[in-house]
């Protein structure tokens, strides 16, 4: 199918549309989030759980469907996702009427896993479409279909702040709104065969393309989350360890057992790009509106206009990405991201008054191309993998930032917290024995994934240790922690720098590399194969 006809454009913006759908889900939840820690008595990293448990069924569903969404067809994916986000909208909106709230918390987790599932199931299916349908210039495309995630998030949390203080529940369910339209415009289209399957490129190699090593990402990143998903209070047995990582190993020697592949080396160094690059674009968007809200609170605007801004941003960029790209490579202009991306996070850290804007507009023009420029370099350089390695990259940066990302910038912004009291002359004299020594004496030990510990401030023993402050003296000194605490939060941005310092360096490293090689060229996939 060509990009010349009215039927591919109708499909094309068919797939636009399920991709707003997803920002749909997932800005209503972030800009949520708090309200939820406090509902639910959250940490900061237990609240990034509840948010990385939306984000990395997402990898589970874009993997599991490419490995069959040849043999089902794209619309059937297509009708399981739509039922995935109808549910998710019905499971959200229940868990606000439910007086309980373990019960009403359970609806959420686990509306959220689905919501999630769904997410990943969408660009299973949109991914390879659009790549298929404009074969030849792939990385222009698959840029302008990625703008329907930021032209989403522009318009789900233009819509979510105007509601106020509108129940929660309303801000929930209005993805079903985009759930039903894409449903309406996909129903009656006729998808396209993957080229991969056009070409006569075999299912193995397929499959080998994406090899031992990537697969060697997928076992451990699921190892990890089964290790959490099936904990009790944050704790896995010693038998569950065995068990998880049993299936994790189980999982790669049959793929490796079946492939007989490494696969690409080119791919499994894109693969552990995606790791920071996820957390970079798609873990600070989750956070950054909590992150944000204590200098909001001060400036007097809500946190969640400085991710619209950033998103308004990419929507536009991205419309216009086809002479970017040619100007620069996409190899180059990831580089040029970057360097932008790591600018944008350090001054959003530190910024004051208007320079936040300036900052965030710096994040924004840096985190645009990061994702489908990515992509196309993938579907460009390994077309052999079809469906598997262009959506595999994306399910495992998805699958990162949820196991590992989200909690991880909670631990940033508790050090943050945590460097902040101990800095603050007031609250120590007004607290006796909350600092001794240069240290905060109202710590918890936390781990995440049996990898990650942290020390969590905890909030009861600060209550304990106010509890023989007269009033109104108590009320203040917590008030005044409880800011402190909400405007360090910035401070953490500074240390997510790092993640596109990080990608900077793994860029310049590819553009020598294909400098060494003539240059960087598309692999065309001849249908003679």
């Amino acid at each position: 199918m060509s990009n010349d006809g009215k039927v591919s454009m109708s499909l094309f913006w068919g797939c636009f549309m399920a991709l707003i759908t997803t920002a749909f889900g997932f800005i209503s939840r972030m800009f949520l989030i708090n309200e939820w820690a406090v509902q639910f008595d959250l940490d900061p990293a237990q609240a990034g759980r509840l948010a990385g448990i939306g984000i990395w069924p997402f990898a589970v569903s874009i993997i599991l469907f490419s490995l069959i969404i040849d043999k089902i067809g794209y619309k059937k994916a297509m009708l399981i996702a739509a039922f995935g986000h109808i549910t998710w909208a019905v499971m959200g909106v229940s868990a606000y009427f439910v007086a309980d709230k373990a019960t009403g918390f359970q609806l959420l987790y686990w509306g959220s896993l689905i919501l999630g599932l769904a997410n990943g199931t969408v660009e299973s299916f949109i991914n390879p479409v659009v790549a298929t349908m404009f074969s030849k210039d792939k990385t222009k495309w698959l840029n302008i279909l990625h703008a329907g995630w930021p032209g989403g998030l522009v318009l789900a949390g233009i819509i979510t702040i105007y509601m106020g203080e509108a129940a929660w529940w309303i801000k929930v369910g209005i993805i079903a709104i985009p759930a039903v339209i894409y449903v309406i415009m996909l129903i009656g289209k006729e998808f396209p065969e993957n080229e991969r399957v056009a070409a006569g490129v075999s299912y193995k190699e397929m499959l080998g393309e994406f090899g031992i090593l990537g697969m060697a990402v997928v076992s451990f990143l699921v190892s990890l989350q089964l290790m959490d998903f099936f904990s009790v209070g944050g704790v896995t047995t010693q038998t569950q360890k065995i068990i998880f990582i049993g299936i994790g190993l189980l999982m790669l020697v049959a793929f490796g057992a079946y492939t007989k592949s490494l696969g690409r080396g080119l791919l499994f160094f894109l693969i552990l790009i995606m790791v920071p690059l996820a957390t970079t674009e798609i873990g600070t968007d989750g956070w950054i509106t909590s992150i944000m809200e204590g200098f909001a609170k001060e400036k007097g605007f809500h946190p969640g206009w400085v991710l619209i801004y950033t998103s308004a941003i990419m929507v536009v960029l991205r419309f216009f990405a086809g002479p970017i790209v040619h100007a620069l490579t996409p190899l180059g202009l990831l580089a040029f991201s970057a360097i932008l991306a790591v600018g944008g996070l350090y001054m959003l850290s530190n910024a004051t008054a208007g320079m936040v804007f300036v900052a965030a507009t710096l994040y924004g023009f840096g985190k645009t191309f990061f994702w489908p420029t990515t992509l196309g370099v993938v579907a460009e350089q390994t077309p052999k993998g079809g469906a598997l390695t262009l959506n595999a990259i994306s399910g495992i940066g998805m699958l990162a930032v949820g196991v590992l990302g989200f909690p991880y910038i909670g631990v940033l912004q508790t050090k943050t917290n945590k460097d902040a009291l101990v800095q603050s002359a007031e609250v120590a004299a007004a607290v006796p024995g909350l600092v001794q020594d240069g240290k905060l004496q109202v710590l918890a030990e936390k781990k995440i994934y049996e990898l990650l510990s942290y020390e969590a401030i905890d909030d009861t023993k600060i209550e304990a240790l106010t509890a023989a402050l007269p009033e109104p003296q108590k009320g203040d000194t917590l008030k005044k922690i409880g800011v402190i605490k909400e405007q360090s939060s910035r401070k953490a941005l500074a240390y997510m720098a790092m993640f596109p310092a990080f990608m900077l360096l793994c860029y310049l490293l590819l553009i020598g590399y294909f400098k060494s090689k003539g240059g960087y060229k598309p692999v065309n996939l001849d249908a003679s194969h």
